[in-house]
This record gives C-alpha cells, structure tokens and sequence, in this order.
C-alpha cells in the first residue's frame, strides 16, 4: 500500500510540475495542450471519450470553499483512487485519497488566499489521470 500511495504521490507531483513547465514556457499564458494520453480532460478526452463524464472532477466553488465530485461509481474493481487540488504555479493545496468502500469520490478544500486559478484532477484505476481547469 505505501508504493502504490508513494506512485500516487509522485504522480500527482510529475503533472504538477508538467502544468508548471508549460504554463512558464508559454509566458504564463496556461496550458495551451495538455500532454496526450498522460491527462484527460472535457476538451482532449484521448482514447476515453466516452469515459469524460463520469471521470471529470466536477467543481463548485462557494467563497474559499472548493468541492470537487466525481461522478463515478465505487467498487472493489473499479473506482476513484484520488483527488489532488493543484495551483497555477504547481503548488498543491490539497488531496485526498479514496478507498473502493468509500459511496462517493468528493473532496472539500479550504483554498488559501493568493490563489486563483487552480486544476482539481481525479485519477481513476482504470481511465487515468482526468483534469478540470477553474477559476475562483
């Protein structure tokens, strides 16, 4: 368990740093393309569009408060493994780690002020590492 949480981790941080990097290459403009077949997102679904729906993290912003959903079932073969919350420059706020048992993927953050644009990401066991792009 703790390689597989140590892989989660190092993941999470890799596109962290890839969002970064391109965001620095590009002026600071954001990620023009995301990386195919590594993220997923509404836009650039690769080879699981059919998946976007169910996969995407889904945002509600109330003031500092962020609640990301995934719309997702839970089961012993199939489920969401975790949410991490990443800001513009690769800081991450916050994650949270889900267990087959758990009935729902949702993760509540409190965002610290200085922050503005942020990627909540949902990585699923079977389709990958999906992303959605907000602002507060």
């Amino acid at each position: 368990m703790a390689d597989r949480r140590n892989f989660l981790k190092l993941s999470v941080l890799s596109i962290a740093g890839i969002a970064g990097t391109t965001v620095m290459a590009n002026g600071g403009r954001g990620n023009d393309k995301l990386p195919q077949n590594i993220i997923y997102s509404e836009d650039e679904p690769g080879r699981w569009p059919q998946k976007a729906g169910s996969h995407l993290p889904v945002i509600t912003v109330n003031g500092k408060k962020v609640t990301v959903k995934t719309e997702h079932g839970m089961s012993e073969v199939h489920y969401i493994v975790r949410h991490t919350l990443v800001a513009e420059n690769g800081d991450v706020i916050g994650e949270k780690t889900f267990y087959p048992t758990d009935e729902q993927a949702v993760s509540i953050f409190e965002i610290p002020d200085g922050y503005s644009k942020l990627y909540a990401t949902s990585f699923c066991n079977k389709h990958d590492l999906w992303i959605t792009e907000f602002e507060l």
